[in-house]
């Protein structure tokens, strides 16, 4: 792309991420100004309900709880998301906010996207709340209409404390006597329009998301600040990495896994990206490997067909499930060990990531195989599934989402898209840019808890300022740089960052070169008390920080010494005219011009230390 057409997505870029902060900060603003119940619970009830959790806590799930549990006390509606790896302890974290809420008197929704995770939950929450007078029910294609309208009257009058569900929690028919907590569990896979309707529920509820794999948008609010994060990065005791092979769709290869599996007692998941798939590989298994046992899954079969299916793979009577996604949220099973994907590339980055998280959830090492058509693949394709094979470490799935989140952009922050359009920037720079918009919008509702040099100067020059992906060709690499150069303070700071780039990846390339004169320029505008720079081919336009420049007697001696170049608009922006027709004589002369404002401002700077000097004696 060239540096014209970069800047100029990149301009646009900047404006919309600066009526984005607005309206962050009006949302920010807005839900801070709600209050919601504060929910307590007694100390001791707690403790007994926590000492039935079969596993020992890790200190990221204990911190995860813990934030939760202040954010439901706070008396203002919390909005947080745990980002943990699949079979981390997120629907722990899950249980003991519900047990919280319940015995505060409140009510719980729990959303899922599939009928088979609903299940799972409602029998994890049924076990776990067996002791305690709490009923828990659930709304999903599982059970009948006339339990259904049962369960919402409960709801309405009160006698339910929590319905676990799908999309038939988003129905109408739906109401509750006194929601207080809503849970999202894998997100990923419900609209924006899903969720807003969940919220709308009750304007005060607390809401908690959970997710492996949060959509960059969301990921993206969380990194922001407008939602809250906690991150289970920790592995459970003795849980080992799954091993993950992308290879072409051999027989053999597939038949040695699958014989692998059964020989050592365990179970293989065999997924389909299509229902027109599942009989030809059904055949195909057939003559493969004709002693397994094998089972057909998928979201169009009769439900009590689906369950008999499921309740069968759960006993281990059948030795290999060939389904579509179906099975890919948050199911427990712990003896499938083996994950066939057919056609992995037809699959999303975080599909694939959820799917391989059914397996490995044991003390038993799993083996994931990736297969993949005679074909050539796409961009996307090749780079999603060499992200799956690089990411085969416990507790990727934030790192995974990050790679995402630099792939498909971050999307609209506050409408439906779910991906955007930030990989000319790059997600680290994109990042910045936010935060800064943020903190301007933030300080201008505030004008006067600004210092002189607390704003956050904008700066347009016209020419391409990034880290080609050519100088430096890793992802994790790129992002690393671009945050470390993000902090960069001084002249001393920049010279080293400068040698380290050239000692690493070799001699600058222009964009390189371009970014790291822009860094140093924008310290000089903060001491030049320059707010927003402007700069083209004819000159540049200089709009200083709350319109005024201290001192200004010398700043109007500097105009009229330079009255051909330099003007003074009615707004109190400055005007230079000057012919900067190519990259490097435009930064030179802007670096020039600032410098020469510095040493303005500067100068009234030592007047007043002469003149205190001389009032102190």
């Amino acid at each position: 792309m060239g540096s014209a057409a970069w800047q100029a997505r990149k301009s646009k870029l900047k404006e919309r991420l600066q009526e984005i902060a607005k309206e962050l900060i009006k949302v920010a603003a807005a839900r801070s100004l709600r209050s919601a119940r504060k929910l307590h619970i007694d100390k001791n009830l707690y403790s007994e309900f926590s000492t039935h959790f079969p596993f020992q806590e890790t200190d990221d799930q204990l911190k995860a709880i813990s934030e939760t549990l202040e954010d439901l006390e706070l008396g203002r509606p919390m909005d947080r998301l745990i980002c943990g790896d699949v079979g981390f302890g997120k629907t722990e974290v899950a249980l003991r906010a519900a047990f919280t809420t319940v015995m505060a008197g409140g009510q719980v929704a729990v959303i899922a996207p599939t009928t088979l995770l609903v299940r799972q939950h409602f029998k994890s929450f049924q076990e776990r709340f067996k002791d305690y007078p709490i009923e828990v029910r659930q709304l999903s294609r599982l059970v009948t209409n006339k339990y259904a309208s049962q369960v919402r009257n409960e709801l309405i009058n009160g006698s339910v404390d929590i319905v676990i569900g799908t999309h038939a929690l988003l129905s109408k028919t739906t109401q509750f006597n006194d929601l207080a907590l809503l849970i999202v569990d894998e997100e990923q896979h419900f609209g924006v329009s899903h969720k807003e309707r969940l919220k709308q529920l009750k304007t005060d509820v607390h809401v908690l998301t959970l997710s492996a794999t949060p959509i960059p948008r969301t990921l993206q609010m969380a990194l922001a600040g407008v939602k809250d994060l906690s991150i289970i990065a920790t592995p459970p005791v003795d849980r080992l990495a799954v091993r993950t092979f992308v290879t072409p769709n051999d027989p053999v290869t597939l038949k040695e896994a699958i014989m692998r599996e059964r020989y050592r007692g365990g179970q293989i998941f065999y997924v389909c990206p299509r229902i027109s798939d599942l009989q030809i590989v059904y055949s195909e298994l057939q003559n493969l490997v004709p002693e397994v046992k094998i089972q057909l899954a998928h979201g169009q079969m009769p439900v009590s067909q689906l369950e008999d299916v499921m309740n069968a793979f759960y006993d281990g009577s059948i030795d290999l499930l060939l389904s579509t996604q179906i099975i890919e949220s948050g199911l427990d099973i712990p003896n499938a060990n083996t994950l066939i994907i057919h056609r992995a590339d037809m699959f999303g980055l975080a599909q694939l990531y959820q799917l391989r998280g059914r397996i490995g959830r044991s003390k038993v090492r799993a083996y994931c195989y990736l297969t993949l058509p005679n074909k050539l693949l796409s961009a996307n394709a090749s780079k999603r599934l060499e992200v799956m094979q690089s990411l085969d470490s416990l507790g990727a799935g934030f790192t995974l989402a990050s790679h995402d989140l630099d792939i498909r952009g971050a999307g609209n922050l506050l409408g439906d898209e779910q991906s955007g359009h930030v990989r000319e920037v790059g997600v680290e720079l994109y990042q910045k840019m936010l935060e800064d918009a943020v903190a301007q919008a933030s300080k201008q509702n505030d004008p006067n808890s600004q210092s002189p040099e607390d704003f956050i100067p904008i700066i347009s020059i016209g020419t391409a300022v990034l880290i080609p992906e050519s100088y430096v060709p890793d992802l994790n690499a790129r992002l690393s740089l671009y945050r470390r150069a993000s902090s960069l303070n001084t002249p001393a700071d920049i010279n080293s960052f400068t040698a380290e780039l050239i000692d690493r990846f070799g001699s600058l390339p222009d964009e390189v070169n371009s970014l790291l004169d822009i860094i140093n320029l924008k310290q000089l505008c903060k001491k030049a008390g320059i707010e927003k720079l402007d700069v083209g081919p004819k000159g540049a336009l200089i709009k200083f920080y709350r319109n005024k420049f201290e001192p200004l007697d010398r700043l109007i001696g500097f105009i009229q010494n330079n009255h051909n170049n330099i003007s003074l608009k009615q707004d109190s922006q400055l005007v230079i005219r000057q012919d900067w027709l190519n990259d490097s004589t435009r930064l030179d002369g802007t670096k020039k011009l600032v410098q020469q404002l510095v040493e303005i401002k500067n100068s009234n700077h030592s007047s007043e230390k002469i003149n205190s000097k001389r009032e102190n004696k």
